[in-house]
């Protein structure tokens, strides 16, 4: 195995959601079986769902027996996959961010999945493919092969104060235009019309690829400076410098700004819409689909895929095994329902039950309806500095207010430059 790199803190931000819960006890395999170890940063609610998801599929069949073992949070996860790396204790498999997939296969932690998935008895059918979501399908691939299978997914979502709206005299925005025009008459009557987490570059992508552009191409080339980036950062950055929006800073998250009940519009994954339907007390909650901008729809995808990791052949074929459970309708369905992140097909979208599921918490029905406007950000070995570069950039607009016509352009080099030397 050649040598493994320690990762950043900005990949470690990319992967979490709640890690205030306590580790859950792993499952116990029976001796007659294989054992195939599960790692995974699941805690609370998710923890006990997976747990009931891992306990089906053993008792589904006598061949493999699954032993989750959470790490308490992504952090720790990921510090713990690259310590074992370099001990030779790796696990079976783990949740991982399709991002972190090139550096893992450069570093030989990953195996690819195309010898179970595309071949044997045991592969997944051309129709079983097309039913998984283009977005989730097309991350799962890096140079050629599949080195992932989609898990715990979220997208971009927007969270509405109907009362205040309507105090406004606005219906729920369904343009970037219409989100404008709301921001500045909150801002006309003393309040900031649109909240952002602490970096709106989830946002500002989804607009920048609606109009023809991701931050970085498939063929890796730098967009981040282009003409259609810096138009949407420009009128972002207006928002932010009139006063008619704001981001929450230090605090990451401005679900408790938003709650307060003083922004019309908050933009936020979709994993903490539970948060917020049980912090939101003094007005009417409910969620959108991100809006459209210059006439076309997208969202920017996220959350966790799991990974083959390259410990004991013999287990890998019980590690294929229950990723493709997992991508069963009636798994990925009981995931969604259960937890509140997306379900992975299309048949599970459109399924009688999850559509009764939906009418009985409509605040979920926003995220289920973006998933054919879903994309992922590109991945390449060196994602990780990649954003932090543009993390960085982004901060200078928020907190030092430079303008993204002065900072961007210099940032695109020093991507350019970590994108070469990973190469």
């Amino acid at each position: 195995m050649k040598k493994v790199k320690m990762f950043g803190m900005a990949t470690l931000a990319l992967l979490g959601s709640t890690t205030l819960f306590s580790a859950v006890s792993p499952i116990a395999a029976s001796a007659a079986r294989t054992k195939v170890v599960l790692w995974d940063g699941m805690t609370g609610p998710y923890a006990k769902s997976l747990d009931k998801i891992v306990k089906q599929y053993n008792n589904s069949q006598s061949k493999y027996t699954v032993v989750r073992q959470s790490q308490g949070n992504y952090a720790t996860l990921t510090q713990k996959i690259m310590a074992a790396a370099k001990s030779k204790t790796l696990p079976d498999m783990a949740q991982a961010t399709y991002t972190q997939v090139p550096d893992y296969e450069k570093e030989g932690i990953v195996a690819p999945l195309d010898s179970y998935m595309l071949k044997g008895s045991n592969k997944i059918s051309k129709t079983q493919l097309k039913n998984i979501y283009p977005g989730f399908v097309s991350s799962s691939k890096w140079q050629g092969k599949y080195y992932s299978i989609p898990f715990s997914k979220s997208v971009r979502v927007m969270l509405v104060n109907q009362d205040l709206l309507k105090q406004l005299g606005f219906s729920t925005p369904k343009t970037w235009s219409d989100v404008e025009k709301i921001s500045k008459a909150a801002k006309a009557k003393g309040d900031a019309g649109v909240g952002f987490d602490q970096s709106f570059d989830m946002e500002l992508e989804s607009l920048s690829n609606a109009a023809g552009t991701k931050f970085v191409s498939k063929n890796l080339k730098v967009k981040f400076a282009s003409s259609k980036v810096l138009k949407a950062a420009d009128g972002i950055y207006g928002m932010l410098q009139n006063g008619e929006a704001w981001t929450a800073g230090a605090d990451i998250y401005g679900t408790n700004r938003f709650a307060e009940g003083k922004t019309a519009l908050y933009f936020s994954s979709s994993a903490g819409v539970s948060i917020s339907s049980t912090t939101v007390k003094k007005f009417k909650l409910a969620t959108a689909v991100f809006p459209s901008y210059q006439g076309k729809r997208s969202t920017e995808l996220a959350g966790n895929d799991l990974v083959m990791l390259n410990n004991n052949k013999k287990h890998q074929a019980g590690v294929w095994s229950f990723m493709k459970y997992l991508l069963k309708d009636k798994t990925t369905e009981q995931w969604a329902e259960a937890t509140g992140y997306l379900p992975l097909t299309k048949t599970a979208r459109n399924s009688a039950s999850y559509k009764n599921y939906l009418k009985k918490n409509p605040l979920y029905k926003a995220a289920a309806d973006s998933l054919p406007y879903g994309f992922q950000a590109t991945a390449f070995s060196g994602y990780n500095d990649y954003r932090t570069e543009m993390l960085n950039a982004v901060d200078l607009v928020t907190s030092k207010k430079e303008s993204p016509d002065k900072v961007f352009p210099a940032s695109a080099k020093k991507m350019k430059t970590i994108i070469s030397e990973n190469k």
